[in-house]
């Protein structure tokens, strides 16, 4: 089975910094598109950024570039976002996505739709 699992999300001070992991399995790694997304309270889902080793491609949402990092250790099957200069409208819960296909971006927006999703975790900026 497909599985992917966020983690590294928490509670810090807006300038502050966390980095998020999105272990996976049950797929071939080196095959598939991973992207980060969240959800923030009565907000629909946003597509955050997103690697394709398929292409080796990377994305990022206008609000975070320069600020978040997208990255993977195909040894590890894991895929991290690292996040600087927090700010209180990050708040959110993050999750991680795969896609057979690819990053469905087009340019700095996420067209919509993953293959398989993992349960998300907590990301709290405080001001």
């Amino acid at each position: 089975d497909v599985q992917l699992q966020a983690s590294g999300g928490g509670l810090v001070r807006a300038g502050g910094s966390l980095k998020l992991s999105c272990a996976t399995s049950g797929f071939t790694f080196d095959d598939w598109a991973i992207g980060w997304f969240r959800q923030a309270p009565g907000k629909e889902r946003e597509g955050i950024s997103c690697i394709s080793s398929i292409d080796n491609s990377t994305y990022y949402v206008d609000s975070v570039k320069g600020r978040f990092t997208i990255s993977s250790d195909n040894a590890k099957n894991t895929v991290y976002l690292q996040m600087n200069s927090l700010k209180p409208e990050d708040t959110a819960v993050y999750y991680c996505a795969a896609d057979v296909y690819g990053c469905p971006w087009g340019g700095s927006t996420w067209s919509g739709g993953m293959d398989y999703w993992g349960k998300g975790t907590q990301v709290t900026v405080s001001s």
